[in-house]
């Protein structure tokens, strides 16, 4: 199964049981490092993500993940908060987050930069738009990773 399929397959199982414990499924993400692999499912909710809420969507998750078994080689399983300095990986993330600080890491150098940090202004469908020293456009294509700087 293409990685793309498995995760939107993995998204499908799991937001209904993200849901029902309050949260919301902010991402998911299925890697090799170090020659194992790890499904990382990210979550979030207002206030704050606490360790019983990663456990139990963590306990929960692994029961669905068991019984319709999408994943064919051994893996760990991580639950967790996107964190403080979450990444924006989907527009959505970038569209809540209009008016926070923002480091954005370019694929290859724009006006000069390999990065930009300053307010994130403006989110279209093909670009960003962030205020720091200058307001620069930052095609999304140029976009290697993008993450909040500071508080949420």
């Amino acid at each position: 199964m293409k990685k793309d399929v498995l995760i939107e397959r993995i998204e499908e199982l799991v937001r209904p049981i993200v849901s029902e414990l309050s949260c919301e499924l902010y991402y998911v993400e299925y890697v090799k490092e170090n020659g194992e692999f790890y499904l990382r499912i990210y979550i979030d909710k207002e206030g704050r993500v606490s360790l019983n809420d990663c456990e139990a969507v963590s306990r929960r998750v692994s029961e669905i993940l068991d019984v319709e078994d999408p994943i064919k080689e051994a893996y760990y399983l991580e639950v967790s908060s996107p964190g403080l300095n979450r990444g924006l990986y989907k527009e959505e993330h970038f569209k809540k987050y209009i008016g926070s600080e923002v480091l954005i890491r370019l694929t290859s150098s724009l006006n000069g930069v390999k990065s930009v940090k300053g307010l994130l202004r403006d989110v279209s469908e093909d670009s960003i738009l962030v205020e720091g020293e200058t307001e620069i456009q930052i095609p999304r294509d140029k976009i290697k990773a993008a993450n909040l700087e500071g508080e949420i």
